[in-house]
């Protein structure tokens, strides 16, 4: 399985439902509460501190910018990515139409 199919599937999980929408055009309805992620970044990591290591690239990680949007400002959907998510760190948050968001960044 693909790695960002495997975030999926655990995202899924963590919301109790299929509504996680990855990087979704403005033409999708969403129905809340929600997850949506997207691409932030790739991040490697190079040998570069052994003198015998060339610089290979020796591991990539993805950084996904994941929001949570609920109408609840005291929804647990946080707390849960927080929990499940072993290499997440939480950005920020605010309200948009009514809807609370708090988007962060997970590693994966």
């Amino acid at each position: 399985m693909i790695r960002r199919e495997e975030l999926q599937t655990l995202l899924e999980n963590i919301l109790g439902s299929r509504n996680v929408y990855f990087q979704p055009p403005s033409t999708v309805r969403m129905q809340y509460p929600a997850i949506v992620y997207r691409l932030g970044d790739i991040g490697t990591r190079t040998n570069f501190s052994r003198a015998d290591a060339n610089d290979e690239i020796y591991n990539i990680r993805k950084v996904y910018a994941v929001t949570v949007i609920d109408s609840n400002p005291d929804s647990l959907i946080p707390d849960r990515i927080q929990f499940d998510l072993k290499y997440c760190s939480f950005a920020q948050a605010f309200t948009a139409d009514n809807l609370n968001h708090w988007i962060f960044t997970v590693f994966w």
